[in-house]
């Protein structure tokens, strides 16, 4: 049969068009991250945790200010859940690129935030006016604005069109709702949230010592991330927890604390050693946090354990589950320094040929580097080579499958 190249040609543009929307998302914290001048504004929605929703989202525009505007805002002193509100009227729920901000029909329209998405605003204050100005100018303000605009377009900073536009705009967007003081969860009962998320053996464990909980309680205020271990994982280690001192147990337990808040994004980002509540002069307690693709890791050099879920996350305080106990290497030292098994002492062994016995003696000549070979080894030669040609015959199936659509 004639070879057609229009076939293969048209199998390279399948394949590029499925990469290209696979991989076609954003991220807002990178974007801003190479325009220095936003870096207060981009910290800030990380804090919020705007920036996450950000991200998951798609048809979105963001209006960022730069660091001289953003400092008029911090001036205020608004609490974080209040901060929240007042960002989130800088992220319209539309797209918006620099073209259709100067050609919006009838020189006006309204645009919903995610303030108003939220449900914390009240009738429809979460929404922003956007208006052609004179002078080609473009205006923004609250709904009810009285004809006065807070602010105006600057610049485009990228457009992805139609999926997210980052401009920026002169003067922060607020309201008297937005800025309306908001609940926070001050009085939030750590141990009792962790019952009630499949961490109760845990929070059993916390409330069991009273001054661990205590101390885990007074770190909220100022920021607290727990890494709590699930209940079936607490049930099996029972028996080594009860063979701890009574010390011993309270460092345990203060291990699973960190006395900053971490949101998940700032775990992937800030990959390195951390302190924990158990912290104190010459007793580390530290872990190291590691990412492993998209799962996050804590290695304490005797167990790596995984995050395996979000309790809860809202500054200041985060709560996550995890797949193990954090073992202090500080606790259990000869855990992580058990030495491999060693091989049996010289013993003489007899084999039969006919009517002889043969005398074997394993101890005699000591054997050379190149002959010292685990067992192990060969078994994961074996299964090396296995693995490879099972992925040799893979790859031998689908080539066939392509050569054959191509022909």
């Amino acid at each position: 049969m004639k070879f057609t190249p229009a076939k293969p040609l048209s199998v390279s543009l399948l394949l590029l068009l499925f990469l290209s929307t696979t991989t076609y998302a954003h991220n807002i914290t990178k974007i801003l991250a190479k325009h220095p001048e936003f870096s207060t504004f981009n910290h800030y929605l990380t804090v919020t945790h705007l920036a996450a929703e950000i991200n998951r989202r798609q048809t979105i525009t963001v209006c960022a200010i730069d660091n001289a505007a953003m400092n008029v805002l911090l001036e205020k002193h608004l609490p974080t859940y209040t901060l929240k509100n007042v960002l989130s009227l800088h992220v319209f729920a539309d797209y918006f690129g620099a073209k259709k901000l100067h050609q919006i029909t009838k020189g006006s329209t309204l645009t919903a935030t995610m303030f108003q998405a939220t449900g914390e605003a009240p009738g429809t204050s979460g929404y922003i006016n956007i208006t052609n100005m004179k002078g080609g100018k473009v205006g923004f303000a609250n709904e009810d604005n009285d004809g006065h605009f807070a602010a105006t377009f600057v610049k485009s900073v990228l457009e992805m069109p139609y999926n997210i536009s980052v401009i920026q705009i002169s003067h922060i967007l607020t309201s008297p709702a937005a800025e309306a003081p908001v609940a926070s969860p001050s009085d939030l009962n750590v141990t009792t949230l962790m019952a009630k998320q499949g961490c109760k053996a845990f929070s059993d464990l916390l409330e069991a010592h009273p001054d661990v909980a205590k101390t885990y309680a007074e770190n909220v205020q100022s920021g607290l991330t727990v890494f709590c271990p699930t209940d079936g994982v607490i049930s099996a280690f029972m028996p080594k927890f009860k063979n701890l001192t009574k010390d011993e147990k309270a460092s345990l337990l203060l291990y699973h604390g960190i006395p900053v808040y971490n949101s998940m994004g700032m775990l992937k980002s800030n990959n390195g050693l951390m302190n924990t509540l158990a912290t104190e002069g010459k007793n580390k307690y530290d872990f190291t946090v590691q990412n492993d693709g998209d799962d996050v890791k804590l290695e304490t050099k005797v167990v790596t354990v995984t995050i395996s879920g979000t309790l809860y996350d809202e500054e200041p305080l985060s709560v996550y589950k995890v797949d193990k106990v954090l073992l202090p290497r500080e606790l259990f030292k000869e855990v992580a320094e058990e030495p491999a098994p060693a091989p049996k002492g010289s013993k003489k062994k007899k084999s039969k040929k006919g009517d002889e016995e043969d005398v074997v003696d394993d101890s005699a000549p000591e054997p050379s580097p190149e002959d010292d070979e685990d067992p192990a080894d060969d078994s994961a030669n074996l299964n090396w080579a296995t693995s490879m040609k099972s992925a040799g015959w893979l790859v031998t199936v689908v080539l066939s499958i392509i050569c054959v659509t191509i022909i």
